[in-house]
């Protein structure tokens, strides 16, 4: 087993001289595997809003998708935020919903104070044995996660859980489900994210435990795994399953409560460079289905990738991908070298969702009528880099993030 300073060491991240050749590699056996596995499994299930195959995610947890930045003494590959970005990017390609399973592993629901049990965890999340489902927002608290009012009471060696979860997308399906919640009411003079517990909900595949019940909601797009209405009613969980996400607790139980939230914004800012890497690779894919249509769809006797307006249209939309795309993998290099980067988390996610929701709408527009059917991929891009623009903080939360940390308020502000 791995010892305990193994697992609070930080992720090992390339430093430079980078091995690009290696990165290469990685990136080419990702658009490989999303041509050959992703994009056929896509075209058929999309349609009926099915969820990704156990079969496919079999074929993931071979590849290594699920352990890219678990150590790699714990079976993972030991890689960083970058190469994760950068395999997601290839995997959104193909699928939107493939490319955001691989979140809910990566050593997700591994922070045990049991050392034994957090390596066997370790294991099982990098074989993709371990997928979870986060449940954070509620259907009051979205962009407010310190209004969370979903509460776990002490009761002998267990929690009980009461309330309400929003949008937690695979919580059926998931093996288990991480829960933010409270655990007290905050303090005078303590900031509201005072009182936060995180809670990690061990389940079984396709069912919910007794005290937990959930109804799916309907969305236009993002297939591949459903979202879920949760209902708490008296839920019990271990007290040991209060976990911390950011190395090893402070003493006490309220160094696990700053954990809990602390850990929250942290992860956020890696799953924001996450959601650009994803919103860049559905762009590239509307970019690609263009490239190809332009030269297969004839008027006027010829092909109508000959006329100027639709040539300049193409390249204005590859230049702002490749521009999304170099500007993601600079903040998930700030983010591997452990500096503070929630400005620019910020900043990627913003201009890069914003981009692909314009980019896949004009890739429709150069489909013409074509474009407007489900015959066509592109359809399906725009319907998922729309949603990009609202999870994980809406464009408008990222432009006050920015704001805020470049241009103080005024005290009547």
């Amino acid at each position: 087993m791995p010892s305990p300073e193994v697992l609070s060491a930080p992720v090992p991240v390339l430093t430079p001289p980078y091995d690009t050749g290696a990165r290469a590699e990685l990136q080419a056996e990702a658009r490989r595997f999303t041509d050959e596995e992703v994009v056929p499994v896509a075209d058929e299930l999309d349609k009926h809003k099915a969820e990704i195959p156990r079969s496919l995610l079999e074929k993931m947890g071979k590849q290594g998708y699920f352990g890219i930045m678990v150590p790699a003494e714990c079976g993972g590959m030991g890689l960083g935020v970058f190469e994760y970005c950068m395999i997601a990017e290839e995997l959104a390609r193909g699928w939107m919903s493939v490319a955001s399973i691989i979140a809910r592993a990566q050593g997700m629901g591994t922070g045990f104070d049991d050392d034994e049990k957090r390596v066997r965890l370790l294991e099982k999340s990098a074989r993709g044995e371990w997928i979870g489902a986060a449940a954070l927002s509620e259907p009051d608290a979205g962009s407010d996660l310190a209004g969370v009012s979903t509460r776990a009471v002490p009761d002998g060696d267990d929690y009980v859980i009461t309330g309400r979860k929003r949008w937690c997308g695979n919580a059926k399906a998931a093996d288990f489900i991480q829960l933010l919640c409270r655990v007290r009411d905050p303090e005078p003079g303590e900031r509201r994210s005072a009182g936060m517990a995180t809670f990690v909900i061990e389940k079984e595949r396709g069912g919910f435990p007794e005290g937990l019940s959930g109804t799916p909601i309907d969305k236009i797009g993002y297939h591949g795994f459903l979202t879920w209405n949760l209902e708490f009613s008296g839920l019990r969980v271990p007290a040991a399953n209060r976990v911390h996400d950011l190395g090893r607790p402070r003493a006490g139980g309220k160094g696990k409560e700053a954990n809990a939230f602390r850990a929250i914004e942290q992860g956020l800012n890696v799953a924001r460079v996450h959601t650009a890497a994803r919103a860049v690779g559905l762009a590239r894919a509307a970019v690609e289905e263009c490239v190809q249509y332009l030269q297969e769809r004839h008027q006027f006797d010829r092909p109508i990738g000959d006329f100027q307006a639709l040539r300049f249209m193409l390249a204005e939309m590859i230049a702002r991908v490749e521009q999304a795309r170099a500007f993601y993998r600079q903040v998930a290099y700030l983010v591997d070298l452990g500096q503070p980067c929630e400005r620019e988390a910020a900043m990627v996610k913003l201009l890069a969702t914003e981009m692909a929701v314009e980019v896949t709408g004009q890739a429709m527009q150069l489909h013409g009528g074509n474009g407007y059917t489900t015959e066509r991929r592109v359809e399906r891009y725009w319907r998922d880099a729309r949603l990009t623009t609202v999870f994980e903080g809406t464009s408008q939360i990222q432009q006050k993030i920015i704001a805020d940390r470049v241009l103080p308020r005024s005290p009547l502000g």
